[in-house]
């Protein structure tokens, strides 16, 4: 799959908040080779870029490009302070018929993730429910696109995944628990039909990150500064802590993930983690914790039952299912060109001299 980068691109240009940004735009293949090459190029083996990149191309496919080349900066420069293991074998262990685990060897979660998966969906299929526990882990990306390739085998997913302690629980302004996403996906008629991927704060950690780098102002309500008070300015919310989605609620969802995703998998919590986001400490070492669960076995009209909640909201005017944008964006995009902001892109072509 290597192969050298000689990418003829097509200029765009595009206008947001008052601001103009020239676009760069690869096809399908272009991008997943960039992304792919520069990985290998910043000291990942083929066997760990590779399930990364695909997970890239499919975030930007998705439309949520704060986890897709945006981060990809980030994880180059965590393969070369050591925070991630270019060279990583991850491990899988059969605990029993319905239960796995994989030690990630503090490498990519993309790869040990797919490891895993290769037991995980069978044993749910044949038994009806399974897990799958990844430790010494890294950040997994969108949780969402793991629950969709269960899902895609006609199987209920459900996944956890921790990181590094940003909301502080209610009432306090020291941060315990990460944004810490719960995500689950569902097969209907041939199609996902439903992907619910949220975070325990309002939103994700990364929004707030291309903000900081844009200089825009985040939205009221989003995060607080170090002082617990509200701030509209991205790189101070950086310094302070992420507000919990529904208060007291969210930091409960946190928690409930914290406990799955680390307690259970033997993993570090979010306080023990080093940060996603810069080059200081240790490997992060978070973890994710999925089941998936074949509906057949319990249900027989498990179909219907969906097909009656989907169109119970799709009959209100304006109301949306969950995932519902991404997955359309998904059908648009994967037959079109990758845009890339001129400047990230140039970035990303350093990382390959």
């Amino acid at each position: 799959f290597q192969v050298q980068i000689s990418i003829v691109l097509e200029l765009n240009i595009l206008k947001k908040n008052g601001k103009i940004f020239v676009m760069k735009k690869l096809s399908q293949n272009q991008a997943l080779e960039l992304a792919f090459n520069t990985l290998q190029k910043n000291g990942a083996s083929k066997e760990n870029a590779l399930p990364l990149a695909i997970g890239i191309i499919d975030a930007e496919n998705q439309g949520i490009k704060s986890h897709g080349f945006h981060y990809l900066p980030i994880y180059c420069l965590h393969l070369k302070c050591g925070k991630v293991k270019g060279s990583a074998n991850p491990i899988l262990n059969t605990i029993s018929n319905v239960s796995f685990k994989v030690n990630a060897d503090n490498g990519f979660a993309h790869r040990a993730i797919s490891l895993g998966m290769e037991k995980l969906v069978p044993s749910a299929r044949e038994n009806g429910i399974s897990s799958l526990a990844i430790t010494n882990s890294y950040n997994c990306g969108v949780l969402g696109y793991h629950t969709k390739n269960i899902a895609k085998e006609k199987l209920l997913g459900i996944g956890f995944t921790n990181a590094p302690a940003s909301i502080a629980p209610f009432g306090g302004i020291k941060p315990v628990v990460g944004t810490n996403p719960i995500s689950i996906a569902i097969y209907h008629k041939g199609d996902i039909k439903i992907i619910i991927d949220q975070s325990a704060s309002v939103v994700a950690k990364s929004e707030i990150s291309v903000r900081a780098k844009s200089g825009e102002k985040i939205p009221e309500g989003w995060a607080f500064g170090p002082d617990g008070k509200s701030t509209t300015d991205a790189s101070i919310a950086l310094k302070g802590t992420m507000a919990p989605a529904g208060g007291y609620k969210g930091f409960g969802m946190g928690l409930f993930v914290e406990i799955m995703s680390a307690c259970l998998t033997g993993s570090n919590l979010g306080i023990e983690a080093s940060s996603f986001a810069n080059d200081q400490g240790d490997p992060p070492g978070t973890g994710q914790f999925f089941i998936a669960i074949n509906p057949e076995k319990f249900s027989n009209n498990f179909e219907e039952k969906i097909e009656n909640v989907v169109q119970s909201i799709k009959n209100q005017e304006n109301a949306r299912v969950p995932g519902s944008k991404r997955i359309e964006n998904y059908k648009i995009n994967i037959n079109n060109e990758v845009s890339i902001k001129g400047e990230l892109y140039n970035k990303i072509i350093s990382l390959n001299k």
